[in-house]
């Protein structure tokens, strides 16, 4: 349901070193990204100054198998005894995913708080290319999660504003899929969900004009904790639906792959509230897509498939999107209502478009 430890907080990681000490004396510790290569280098070096023994990996693509195999045969070498994910969520699931594996004490390190990743007990798969697989439930949540500002100040506001859009989805869906719960926790994690997406849509805007002011101190823990409770306490019943069922199909298409989870997530809210609306009846669907369509632009995210980067998308692929959003077992079956390839190819395309107020 939840990490064993949170530190959260300016000067967390210093704070959690006796923490990390005390599960482990000689971690592997992953990252990915050459950007934070920097950073990571000076949190390894932290760790050894604490008398750790540090084995670096490199994720090389998204979590893969391939990736996993191979840094299973780079563990069996050094032997640790311990995982340190740190970085983005790709870095934070494959870590969670290797500690699973392996049976090893897990902490994970965001670099940024584009996801919930750094919490939860899952971890999404990919092809190496990229391309969305599945998701893998891990056995517990993280032993340690260290939720630094410090670190996370550092981080591009690309992937701020791509965490308020994944973030934001947890009520769109959750609500649609498992509001009429009768389980009490869960109809709780729904309306923490709300209250999620309140707060989002009063301090964005605020949190990413001002980075380290007391709107994106209140915006990253929501990103990056408290939509991870809401996961927790809901579990697999509080589930995805429409919006993350399109960033899956999304992922098929080589040309998207530049644009970020959240990102793609965030389209993929526009499109169920529009899928809500015209196949469903939903006049508050048609309310909810005129109140975010101006907040995700304003926050710099993608409303169109211009946006992601598939102007030049041709008819096969996005047939490609929509079948395998729409394929045997999709969280997009969670809605409560049909929808074919060809409604659900409609509301790709008018996704951006806004809605017709009705007499």
């Amino acid at each position: 349901m939840a990490p064993v430890r949170v530190i959260r907080g300016s000067g967390a990681w210093q704070d959690a070193l006796p923490q990390i000490r005390a599960l482990c004396s000689s971690p592997l510790f992953l990252g990915r990204s050459s950007a934070t290569q920097p950073l990571r280098d000076t949190l390894i070096s932290s760790l050894t100054s604490a008398g750790m023994k540090v084995a670096p990996a490199l994720l090389r693509h998204d979590c893969c198998n391939e990736d996993l195999s191979r840094l299973q045969a780079e563990w069996s070498v050094h032997r640790s005894d311990g995982v340190i994910a740190a970085g983005g969520g790709k870095v934070l699931d494959a870590g969670k995913l290797l500690a699973d594996r392996l049976d090893l004490p897990c902490i994970t390190v965001p670099l940024s708080a584009s996801t919930c990743a750094g919490w939860t007990a899952l971890s999404n798969l990919y092809s190496p290319d990229g391309a969305f697989l599945g998701d893998q439930a891990l056995k517990h949540c993280p032993d340690l999660l260290v939720f630094d500002h410090d670190l996370l100040r550092q981080a591009p506001p690309r992937t701020l504003a791509s965490g308020i859009a994944d973030a934001l989805a947890k009520w769109y869906e959750a609500s649609v899929s498992s509001g009429a719960s009768q389980d009490g926790l869960i109809l709780q994690a729904v309306q923490m969900a709300r209250v999620l997406r309140d707060q989002l849509l009063i301090d964005s805007v605020d949190a990413m004009q001002n980075p380290g002011g007391d709107a994106w101190v209140r915006v990253i823990e929501a990103c990056g904790l408290t939509a991870g409770v809401i996961g927790g306490l809901g579990g697999a019943r509080c589930r995805t639906v429409a919006a993350h069922a399109v960033h899956n199909g999304l992922t098929q298409l080589q040309a998207c792959h530049g644009s970020l989870h959240g990102e793609k997530v965030g389209f993929g809210v526009l499109v169920q509230l529009r899928l809500e609306e015209r196949l469903g009846g939903n006049r508050l669907a048609e309310q909810a897509h005129r109140q975010l369509l101006p907040l995700l632009k304003q926050l710099g995210l993608p409303v169109s498939l211009d946006d992601l980067g598939l102007s030049e998308a041709s008819l096969s692929d996005l047939q490609q999107v929509c079948d395998f959003a729409c394929r045997e077992g999709s969280d997009l079956h969670h809605l409560p209502f049909s929808v074919t390839p060809g409604a659900l190819l409609e509301a790709l395309v008018g996704a951006s478009e806004p809605s017709v107020r009705r007499p």
